[in-house]
C-alpha cells in the first residue's frame, strides 16, 4: 500500500506535504501533485498536512478516485520531483472546495 494524491489538489498544489516527507516521493505537474508509489514508505505524515485533504491511503481512496492510484504511479515517472514546499498555485484558495476537478488535471509536465 502507498498513499495516493486524489482529485482535491487539482488546481491548488498546496506543498505542505512534501516538506515533512522524509522520503521524497513528491512529483510536480502544473496543477497537481503525485505520490511516487515505489518511493513513499506509507508513513502517513503528508496526509494531515494538506489543508485540502487531497492525500489518502490507497485503501481509503474513495471508490470514486480509484482512478488515482494508477494516474499517480504514471506521472510520477514522467514529471519532476519536488524536495521543497513552494507557494501555491495563485487561484488555489478557489479551487480548494470545488468538486469534480479531475477534467481540470494538466498532465503535460
Amino acid at each position: 500500500m502507498t498513499h495516493v494524491v486524489g482529485e482535491s489538489c487539482i488546481g491548488c498544489k498546496y506543498t505542505d506535504c512534501v516538506s515533512v516527507c522524509p522520503v521524497e516521493c513528491f512529483h510536480e505537474g502544473p496543477n497537481f501533485l503525485v505520490i511516487d508509489p515505489e518511493v513513499c514508505i506509507d508513513c502517513g505524515v503528508c496526509v494531515a498536512e494538506c489543508p485540502v485533504e487531497a492525500i489518502y491511503d490507497e485503501k481509503d481512496l474513495p471508490d470514486a478516485q480509484k482512478e488515482y492510484v494508477a494516474l499517480n504511479a504514471r506521472l510520477a515517472a514522467s514529471w519532476p520531483l519536488i524536495t521543497q514546499s513552494t507557494d501555491p498555485l495563485p487561484a488555489a484558495d478557489e479551487w480548494a472546495d470545488r468538486q469534480g476537478k479531475r477534467d481540470q488535471l494538466v498532465e503535460v509536465a
